[in-house]
Order: C-alpha cells, then sequence, then structure tokens
C-alpha cells in the first residue's frame, strides 16, 4: 500500500497545500475544536438537536477521540465524503446513526439522528417518523427493531430509491463546500 492512498485525489501536492492552507488558516493551532468545527461550518447557535448531530460528525472524524480533529483526520473525511465508495459512506453513517456505539441501530437513534439532520438540512418531505419507519420496513429483515451493519449495507444497497434517499440526506458535501470555500454561506 502507497504512502499516498489515504489522500484525497492523487495526493497531489498542490490540492494538499490548498486544503493544509485553508485548515491552518482557520485553525493556527493545528487542532480543531468542536467549538471550532462549528464555527468553521457557520453552525452556531443550532437548536439541541443540530447541536446533537454537528457533535456527532465531529466525534466520527475525531478517529483518535482526543476532542480535536488535526489535519489528517481532517483530510480522511474529506477524502470519505469526497470520494469515498459507497460501502465506505454506508459505513460511516451507519456509524453516524449508531449513537450508543453497540453495533446495532435502533428506532430511537436513526429517529434521533434524523430529526438532528432535518432541523440542519431543513428540506425533506417526509417527518422523521416517516423515514425511520419506512427504513426500518425496507431493511430490518429479522423485525428485531434493530439494524446491523450488514442489514443496513445490504438493505440500502438492494433499493436504489432508498439509496438516494440516504445519500441525499445524510450528504456532508454541503458541509465541506463551507469547509472549502472558506465562510461564504450560500443560502
Amino acid at each position: 500500500m502507497g504512502a499516498n492512498e489515504s489522500l484525497p485525489g492523487d495526493g497531489s501536492v498542490p490540492e494538499m497545500h490548498h486544503y493544509y492552507r485553508k485548515f491552518m488558516r482557520e485553525c493556527p493551532s493545528g487542532q480543531l475544536s468542536l467549538h471550532e468545527f462549528k464555527k468553521l461550518l457557520g453552525l452556531q447557535g443550532l437548536d439541541p438537536q443540530g447541536d446533537v448531530y454537528v457533535k456527532r460528525v465531529f466525534d466520527i472524524f475525531d478517529l483518535n477521540k482526543d476532542g480535536f480533529i488535526d489535519f489528517l483526520e481532517f483530510i480522511a473525511a474529506i477524502n470519505l465524503v469526497m470520494r469515498g465508495k459507497i460501502d465506505q459512506k454506508l459505513k460511516w453513517y451507519f456509524k453516524l446513526y449508531d449513537a450508543d456505539g453497540n453495533g446495532c441501530i435502533d428506532k430511537k437513534e436513526l429517529l434521533s439522528i434524523f430529526s438532528a439532520i432535518q432541523a440542519i438540512n431543513g428540506h425533506t418531505n417526509m417527518t422523521a417518523e416517516e423515514f425511520t419507519n419506512m427504513i426500518f420496513q425496507k431493511i430490518d429483515v429479522n423485525n428485531d427493531g434493530e439494524l446491523t451493519l450488514e442489514e443496513f449495507i445490504s438493505g440500502v444497497e438492494r433499493d436504489p430509491g432508498l439509496m438516494e434517499l440516504i445519500t441525499k440526506s445524510f450528504d456532508l458535501s454541503n458541509v465541506l463546500k463551507v469547509i472549502q470555500n472558506g465562510r461564504r454561506h450560500s443560502i
């Protein structure tokens, strides 16, 4: 495995410099705290549910769990969101929903994270309850009220409509656009 494999794109130097400069400009210490992460994305003052979501995203990007996102974690996050294969993204989404980290998603977890996402994205044509019930109806094959990673991935990959819905609802590329373009808000 080459040293560049975990970097975005072909790991080209100009691209890395671009991200590095941006990261260091926004975050001179090289360590992005949750507070700075929210500031960078213009996500301060969210309602409590929105806050929960941002914290979950932050925690998942904080690979070594030290409470900060450093440059390498930042690059890994960009890499996943921009260029990750679909099963990598689905694993990432699964982690996002599995709030207690027990390896299963239950309805309550899915409901709370979807409500939080709605609080931020605001665009959806179904309620969090409808969304949650639909997902469980479609992919909880053994009807135990919990989704394992395998059930989740194979269920979503089997159903193109669901794949599109999940990808759209949880698309983080708008979050990354903010990071890439600096703090300009495109409303």
